[in-house]
């Protein structure tokens, strides 16, 4: 029962919860920013009042993302400072500006033009509206940057020295471009985008189903199953990227992901393993099905490329691997998923089955659809689990380890806020589905006038 009231358990588990709520809202931030970008071009460009339909019926299921991001991500940064205080403490030089420049450059130029994207379309110019709804895409996206910066120099800390326990930057170029911050940023931006067309497109695909405004979501729907079949094969290049570049700056939590506890001899190769169970007392898997060679051909681009086994590192030091292991597989079977989905799209849509007059005809392919609705959603949770858990037991990577980051609290008083966090966002994710669900079934607008764009 002492263990249920461990304050460092309590505060990873309520950050854990915090951090899986808040990244959904984002995802859709981002994508559904960048969405609503192409959607109005593609009216300023051809005029056909379809597409303006499309972009204000989006923003309603924006406006209420981005609400609840923002009451959520606020409770989260905030933690930094009431449950990890000995983290931001060191760290708070580099770090906090970081999340500063993330709310003074981002968030604000985000809220600034938002009110103007949603509420100003008979009252300026076009071309202002859509550099409004332009600077909201790029406000979610400069967020995304920092936010991600910010995790990768804790994943790899660069362009600092410890002085008298702080982390002093001697160079915010190296702190900024370390080595984890192409491949976190750019996989979560395509993460963002997956995410967003797999839920923009499968509720089009509902609609379809359901015969509700079907032709009016059709429309949608081919331009989320165009753009998925340029970013699922891209999302899974920068998946291969991603595991490459970690296997160089941070073996350990490949090795932990890959339940690889031996290092491969010399000549031979390491091999994948579809399934296993690793036993991480024993330091071994009790039982595993593998695939020879294809890990060291994955990670080193070599049959019998050398890959660091997890029983290099002490004990004390291993990250967990069960949980990184199948998060990971679960991640990436959800990758090979949507490459399935979007190539049967693709055949269908070269038989003319996706044609307005035919399209309500798929009812197995739009239900596959529907089905992946989630999916992004739970791939990047996944992925984040996988990325804060295999980097246990450090907080700031070789630097400090978890628990002496955490601040000196009772864990009565962090159990009651991680079951008021949980009450509450529950809550939230409940309104969230119930107004969506409201919104969908109500429709888009198709009768109010069309801006004239002179403003007023």
């Amino acid at each position: 029962m002492q263990d249920f009231y461990n304050p460092i358990m309590l505060s990873r588990l309520q950050f854990a919860i915090t951090t899986l709520f808040h990244i959904l809202w984002p995802l859709i931030g981002i994508g559904l920013g960048l969405l609503l970008v192409v959607l109005e071009g593609i009216w300023l460009k051809t005029g056909k009042e379809i597409y303006y339909r499309h972009t204000r019926f989006w923003s309603k299921i924006y406006l209420l993302s981005f609400g609840i991001g923002v009451a959520s991500g606020v409770p989260l940064e905030f933690q930094f400072g009431t449950n990890w205080a000995k983290f931001s403490g060191t760290s708070g030089e580099f770090f906090g500006n970081i999340l500063g420049f993330e709310a003074a450059m981002a968030f604000m130029l985000e809220a600034a033009f938002l009110g103007i994207m949603l509420f100003a379309w008979q009252r300026v110019s076009r071309a202002m509206h859509y550099f409004a709804t332009i600077m909201v895409g790029l406000g979610a996206t400069i967020s995304a940057f920092w936010i991600m910066c910010a995790n990768a120099w804790m994943q790899v800390p660069r362009g600092i020295k410890i002085e008298n326990g702080i982390a002093v930057v001697t160079s915010y170029k190296e702190a900024i471009l370390n080595p984890a911050l192409v491949y976190s940023f750019t996989h979560m931006l395509a993460a963002s985008i997956l995410t967003t067309l797999f839920f923009v497109g499968g509720i089009s695909a509902w609609a379809i189903y359901k015969n509700h405004n079907a032709q009016f979501f059709a429309v949608s729907f081919k331009i989320c199953l165009t753009a998925a079949v340029l970013f699922v094969p891209l999302q899974i290049y920068l998946g291969d990227y991603s595991e490459r570049t970690l296997t160089k700056y941070q073996p350990a939590k490949t090795a932990a992901i890959e339940g690889h506890w031996q290092t491969n001899p010399d000549g031979q190769g390491a091999d994948w393993l579809i399934a296993a169970w690793p036993d991480k007392e024993k330091q071994t898997n009790s039982w595993e099905l593998a695939v020879p060679n294809l890990l060291s051909l994955l990670v080193t681009h070599s049959w019998t490329g050398k890959v660091t086994g997890l029983n290099e590192f002490p004990v004390e030091n291993q990250p967990p691997v069960a949980i990184n292991f199948y998060s990971f597989r679960l991640m990436v079977a959800i990758g090979f998923f949507f490459l399935i989905l979007i190539i049967w799209g693709l055949w269908k849509w070269r038989k003319g089955e996706l044609e307005p007059q035919r399209i309500t005809n798929n009812r197995l392919f739009l239900l596959a659809w529907i089905w992946s609705i989630p999916l992004g959603f739970i791939a990047s949770d996944l992925g984040w689990i996988v990325r804060e858990v295999g980097r246990q037991p450090w907080v700031l990577y070789d630097i400090m380890k978890t628990q002496d980051g955490v601040s000196n609290l009772d864990g009565t008083h962090v159990l009651v806020t991680l079951s008021a966090y949980t009450l509450i966002y529950t809550a939230m994710l409940i309104l969230y589905f119930v107004y969506t669900r409201r919104s969908i079934l109500k429709g888009p607008d198709l009768i109010s006038p069309i801006p004239s764009g002179k403003g007023k």
